[in-house]
Formats: structure tokens, C-alpha cells, sequence
């Protein structure tokens, strides 16, 4: 399945994409939660309905596209945990033993078909394309063989920085957190669509230019180790999402240097069976 979270005229809930728009859950299964984290926590009849309803699809229940807008599928995160230098090439150094942890606030979150808005007070803001694990059942001092079962689904996450924030001081927390600078989306994919999540490609494009390429197999730390560790420290609980890192720019990107965002831009994140990510940059307000 592929769940939203949208806004239609006199609605708002939980949906699932179909052929022609989105699937109504709650109209479409009657006690179906209205949101996409209830519905990845929902379990028994009331899931095996939800399944029955995304396969044999009523078309009455279908609200098309021109009159639906997406939501961030996880609005407000009850945390956003972020991997750092994930992806072998990012840096020359050897694996490290254990991850760069940190945490961007769920007031950052916004949808796919909203803006990113630049700061006022940044001037170097840049983009990463990660793959965002959203957490499905509650997690606590699981084995990394048992990880995975936690899993609700997988979307993508632009984790926006402030690059001259991130030379403020030692912690790149507050770099990351302010309004706008987590888009998420457009949908949570369920596991039983990725068909091998160590090889999902994930790409970036500004303004149609590829800048960024990798894959999942060129993961430092794989999610099911990722979700089992974080789980040893803090309790995951469903809607929680993992962001597990950026793979390293292309080399011609690189070697021109620095370009930062600018009003008018368009970012473009895809990751192979998960799905696209786009959004437009503006000014500050």
C-alpha cells in the first residue's frame, strides 16, 4: 500500500494511492483510523480490511486527483531520529564502529506539496535525499533480527541544513530544525512493496540536474541494524521516523563547489519503489 495523508473538500483523513486518485479509508472501511500512522498500527480485521478495500477498490470511494492535496504522511512525529555519513563515499574515512545520531524537531515537517522556505538568517542552505523509515509498532531493545517487524513503511525525507549554521558550533541539531527544513513524503510505502530494500536507488535533482545517485547497498549501518540500536536507548514508538542518511554528491557537483539554494529552485528526491519527493524553494516570508 501507499498512504496519504490528505485534504479534499469537507475532508481530511488517511488514504491510500489508487488508479485515478486517492482511496478514502475511512469512507471506504468503516472504523478505519484517519490517519496513515493509525493505519500502519492497525492490526486483525480492521487491517485485513484496509488490504481487501486497497486491492478490490470501490470507485466511489476514490476522490481524484485535481481536487486532493497531500499532507506530510506523518504530520507531526513524535521524533525524527537522523543518521549522519551513512552512505560509504560520503567521507574517505573508514566505517566508523557506530553512528552520528541526531534529531530534527517535528515542527519542521512539512508536505510534499509544500514550500521550503529559506531563513533569514541562513545563507547556505543545501538539500540531502534520505530514506525515512516510519515506525509501525513499538520498538524497545529489539534484535536486529526481529527489527524490521517494527517497520510500518518507508518514504522520503529532505533533510534541509544550514551549512553555516552547521560551523556554529559542534552539534548540527539546530542547523537542521528550522520551519520547512524536513519535507516528508509524498506517500508511506509498506514493506511488501519495496521488493529488496538494500538496493533502492536514491537520487536528487535541482532544477532537473542530477546532482546526487547511490544506492542502499552502499549503507554503512542497513535499517534493521539502525532501528535495532536506536532501540537499545529510546523506545520507537509508530509514527516515529528514521532518517539514514545522504549519499555523497556527484563528482561534477562537487567539483564546481557550493551551490546553495536559491528562490525558484526545485528539488526533486526519489528513491526507486518508494517515490518521489518535489519541492519548490521560495523567500523568506
Amino acid at each position: 500500500m501507499r498512504l496519504v495523508e490528505f485534504t479534499a473538500p469537507g475532508r481530511r483523513g488517511a488514504g491510500a494511492i489508487v488508479p485515478g486518485g486517492v482511496l478514502d479509508l475511512a469512507r471506504a472501511v468503516p472504523g478505519a483510523p484517519e490517519s496513515v500512522v493509525g493505519v500502519l498500527a492497525a492490526e486483525g480485521a480492521v487491517r485485513h480490511a484496509i488490504r481487501r478495500a486497497t486491492e478490490d477498490v470501490d470507485p466511489t470511494h476514490v476522490l481524484p486527483w485535481p481536487g486532493v492535496r497531500l499532507l506530510a504522511p506523518v504530520p507531526r512525529p513524535g521524533a525524527i531520529w537522523c543518521i549522519g555519513y551513512n552512505y560509504r563515499g560520503h567521507t574517505t574515512q573508514d566505517d566508523p564502529a557506530f553512528p552520528d545520531v541526531f534529531t530534527k524537531p517535528a515542527a519542521a515537517v512539512v508536505g510534499p506539496q509544500d514550500a521550503i522556505i529559506l531563513p533569514v538568517a541562513a545563507a547556505e542552505v543545501d538539500y540531502e535525499a534520505e530514506l525515512a523509515v516510519v515506525i509501525g509498532r513499538r520498538a524497545h531493545r529489539v534484535a536486529e533480527s526481529e527489527a524490521l517487524d517494527h517497520v510500518g513503511g518507508y518514504t522520503v525525507l529532505n533533510d534541509v541544513s544550514a551549512r553555516d549554521w552547521q560551523r556554529h558550533g559542534s552539534q548540527w541539531g539546530l542547523a537542521k530544525s528550522f520551519p520547512t527544513f524536513a519535507p516528508l513524503g509524498p506517500a508511506v510505502v509498506t514493506p511488501d512493496e519495496i521488493p529488496d530494500l538494500a538496493d533502492l536507488t536514491v537520487e536528487a535533482r535541482v532544477d532537473g540536474e542530477t546532482t546526487l545517485r547511490g544506492s542502499t547497498r552502499d549503507l554503512v549501518f542497513p535499517v534493521a541494524w539502525i532501528v535495532a540500536y536506536l532501540s537499545r536507548a529510546v523506545v520507537l514508538e509508530p509514527g516515529d521516523v528514521i532518517a539514514t542518511g545522504t549519499p555523497q554528491k556527484l563528482p561534477h557537483v562537487l567539483d564546481r563547489g557550493p551551490r546553495w539554494l536559491r528562490p525558484g529552485d526545485v528539488v526533486e528526491i526519489t528513491i526507486s519503489h518508494v517515490g518521489t519527493l518535489r519541492s519548490t524553494v521560495v523567500a523568506p516570508e
